[in-house]
């Protein structure tokens, strides 16, 4: 029951955010607001960020960026860790929040909602070494307005059991539809999928390559029939799934106890089972991958945007993007990141997928008007409507 609550305030959440979206078209740019200059910092900045991304030694004392940030700048950390973009979002609408790292699927909703303020990158000295295609990325900038500063990349993998699979599998397929493993068992009851509605896109990606006859061209751009389609791939893979996973810490436990051996993951996930020497690795399938470029955004009622400015900053160190890269899995922000780092190594990048930008379809948040005026395509809230009743079993 919990759970259908929780689902159910998601629906109307978003409901409402996509009305905005659709509702308002003038995204607010008031730069006339922006932030000139830099005062004396509050003593705290108040953090939204995905699990592991803002971390002070206290799971490894190596990996610590917040000690020195709150000594330099007597800015006090806090930090809340939330298990999807809907969450971000909502606990931004609830304010009391400086920062969020968010996702290319909440980042627009936020903009668009007022939630979030203009970024004036003059205050961010770093900003120029900033990678050149995350800095003016549609998910983030409006009109030529910044609404935030780009954090960290990188894709969706599938994770997988190494004692299932002796080769890594090709094909998402291995999650989508019932098949025998080289195990020699089913997959039935031993996969999983997000408890995420963005994941649609997932289904999508993978009707793209092995149904081009629906003419799929952006897996966040789904006319009816297309959309139709992909909601029947997901219906079928619901008879697989015995369980969707909500957080990172759940599914690293499901990889652990429960039996599940292949799923659509974070690279943060595949590191903390590696590091509990799980028999687990993780693969970039054919069909290509989905994937996130999280930014770091301001509350438009930011109670400490001094703090909030000076740790923009300080995220974009390259020691910083560095260290995170490593923790969690991802790709820095910040190439020059990429080099010198001890905790990354020097093919850190490269292993965490910095080659495969190009072949990413970055999370965005799906709207009717999808390019041909006529507004077509299935908005956000649809999908959200779907996927809940997907894995309700209905």
């Amino acid at each position: 029951m919990m759970k259908t609550k929780w689902l159910y305030a998601q629906v109307v959440l978003v409901v409402i955010a996509s009305f905005i979206l659709s509702a308002c078209g003038a995204v607010n740019s008031a730069t006339a607001n922006m932030k000139k200059d830099i005062g004396k910092g509050e003593g705290e900045v108040a953090i939204i960020d995905w699990p592991g991304y803002v971390e002070r030694g206290a799971n490894d004392p190596n990996f610590d960026w917040v000690t020195d940030f709150e000594k330099t700048t007597s800015c006090k950390v806090t930090v809340k860790d939330a298990a999807s973009s809907d969450e971000m979002v909502s606990l931004m609408n609830q304010g009391g929040f400086d920062l969020v790292t968010a996702s290319g699927d909440a980042s627009l909703r936020l903009i668009a909602g007022g939630t979030v303020q203009p970024i004036n990158t003059d205050l961010i000295p770093s900003w120029k070494t900033v990678d050149s295609r995350l800095q003016n990325a549609p998910w983030h900038t409006v009109s030529g307005v910044h609404y935030g500063v780009p954090y960290q990349w990188g894709p969706n993998v599938l994770m997988y059991n190494t004692k299932v699979f002796t080769d890594a599998p090709k094909s998402w397929g291995v999650v989508f539809t019932e098949q025998n493993l080289p195990d020699g068992k089913t997959n039935s009851g031993r996969v999983q999928a997000p408890d995420n509605p963005i994941y649609m896109a997932d289904a999508a990606l993978y009707l793209k390559a092995t149904k081009p006859d629906l003419g799929i061209k952006d897996p966040y751009e789904l006319t009816k029939p297309q959309f139709d389609a992909v909601v029947s791939l997901l219906q079928q893979q619901r008879k697989l799934v015995p369980k969707y996973w909500h957080d990172a810490t759940t599914q690293v436990e499901d990889f652990t106890t429960e039996g599940i051996i292949a799923s659509s993951s974070w690279p943060y996930q595949v590191n903390l089972l590696i590091a509990n020497k799980q028999p687990v690795s993780s693969t970039f399938p054919q069909e290509g991958a989905t994937g996130w470029a999280d930014t770091t955004m301001m509350n438009s009622k930011a109670p400490h945007p001094n703090c909030a400015y000076l740790w923009l900053e300080h995220s974009i160190q390259p020691k910083v993007q560095g260290d995170v890269a490593a923790w969690f899995g991802s790709v820095p922000a910040v190439p020059t990141a990429c080099t010198g780092n001890a905790l990354l190594g020097p093919d850190g990048c490269k292993t965490n997928g910095s080659e495969n930008f190009d072949k990413i379809s970055f999370w965005k948040t799906p709207v009717a008007d999808c390019g041909d005026g006529n507004k077509t395509c299935i908005p956000y809230s649809e999908w959200v409507k779907a996927y809940v009743s997907i894995i309700g079993g209905k």
